[in-house]
């Protein structure tokens, strides 16, 4: 099969029960192009939300998300179908760079964090992935992800309180919505309580429309070069970690959904996301990662056709295009955005709990414990230390101390005859 090459499910029109369009194939293109626009539709409130809150430019990180899905089909040469937009993870250490270095300095770190993850991709393709399962229990991903959550709790704070009217009303708007809608609706929620308080505070009077009004139509995407500082560079490593676990946890989803063995793409995937990443922080955008609310687009539709994903993709860069449409997101009030933090970073932080569900971690054994426990608050409290030029800050110590301490004290454990 070539690239750009696919079977005709069926008649394409319809999809049996017990069917799924499978990776290799699709639907009408009328069809195709549907299930693309939905694609679009599920990757958009996320994708928007991490250069809403970092300030980086929308249009451009929608931009470098279009590129990257189609980077991605193409290094994967169509076997795992993957959206790749705004990753959560890099939330946090853009925050901290900069307010340390300025945005040139953040994209640095989004540039070392692609190419680590690269180089890793390729470790991987050759060595295989049980390296990374021994070093990433899902005790230690999960502490990851809740430390990189609930590290931002000072953040929404301090976002909801300039203007808690707004924070109040985006943040119930997010509770009813997730409460009385089923399905996509449900899954968006958090966008769509950002455009309720967006609406409520332009209605007050609180949205500064000048941008919007002088911003042209359609042009190219701004583009902002990376600067590179070692310290804001460790203040990235953790998302790595995470990347690592979302990509993984993403191409085992698929494969147990279409029934394909896609354990020989795990490389590439990491691979290929790293490349993504790398040239987004390169132009200015938000580091990429695989998409969970696109695979239940897949499972509701039963569609893993990559062609898909191709549209959705393509359909990404022809909305970057539109600098009004920017605009109109980066004129998002703090308040909304406070509302919207409170939610969004502890339903990061949850998670994290949820892979310790869902991977059994046992706590009732005190090596558990203690180093979730200690991560936890080094995390949460950003407990940061100085080296020299060197910082290194909350969440980078707690990461060291889940990777290494596990590690460390499991290996003392079962010497001893308590594993």
């Amino acid at each position: 099969m070539s690239l750009l090459t696919w079977k005709l499910h069926g008649t394409g029109k319809t999809i049996g029960a017990g069917e799924v369009v499978s990776t290799d194939e699709r639907l009408s293109w009328p069809r195709t192009i549907g299930v693309g626009v939905q694609h679009i539709a599920a990757m958009f409130g996320a994708t928007f939300l991490v250069p809403i809150i970092t300030g980086l430019p929308p249009t451009t990180t929608l931009f470098f998300s279009g590129i990257g899905t189609l980077l991605f089909l193409i290094i994967t040469k169509n076997r795992v179908p993957s959206y790749l937009g705004s990753s959560f993870a890099f939330l946090a250490p853009i925050a901290a760079a900069k307010t340390g270095g300025g945005i040139s300095s953040a994209l640095g770190g989004v540039v070392a964090t692609g190419v680590i993850l690269a180089i890793i991709g390729l470790i991987v393709k050759s060595a295989g992935i049980g390296w990374i399962n021994w070093l990433l229990p899902p005790l230690v991903t999960g502490t990851i992800v809740m430390v990189i959550g609930l590290n931002l709790a000072g953040a929404a704070k301090n976002n909801f309180v300039q203007g808690p009217l707004v924070g109040i009303i985006t943040l119930a708007s997010i509770g009813l919505i997730s409460a009385f809608s089923r399905g996509f609706m449900g899954r968006i929620s958090i966008f769509l309580g950002l455009v309720v308080g967006y609406v409520v505070a332009l209605l007050m009077g609180d949205v500064k429309t000048d941008g919007i009004t002088s911003a042209k139509l359609f042009a190219m995407p701004s583009f902002t070069s990376p600067t590179f500082d070692i310290s804001a560079i460790l203040l990235f490593l953790p998302v790595v970690l995470v990347l690592i676990a979302e990509n993984v946890g993403h191409v085992k989803a698929v494969s147990a959904m279409t029934g394909k063995n896609l354990d020989d793409q795990m490389g590439m995937a990491l691979f290929a996301d790293g490349v993504a990443t790398t040239l987004a922080g390169v132009g200015g955008g938000s580091g990429t990662t695989t998409y969970a609310e696109n695979i239940g687009v897949m499972a509701a539709t039963r569609v893993y056709s990559t062609a898909a994903y191709w549209i959705a993709g393509a359909g990404a860069i022809l909305l970057s295009l539109s600098p009004k449409f920017g605009a109109v997101l980066s004129s998002t009030p703090v308040g909304a955005l406070g509302g919207v933090g409170v939610a969004l970073f502890g339903m990061i932080g949850v998670l994290g709990a949820r892979i310790w569900i869902e991977g059994k971690v046992d706590f009732s054994k005190s090596t558990n414990l203690i180093i979730a426990a200690s991560a936890l608050i080094i995390g949460i409290a950003d407990m940061s230390w100085t080296s020299g030029n060197y910082s290194f800050g909350g969440i980078i110590n707690a990461t060291l101390v889940a990777v290494v301490g596990y590690q460390v004290l499991s290996s003392i454990a079962k010497s001893r005859g308590n594993s």
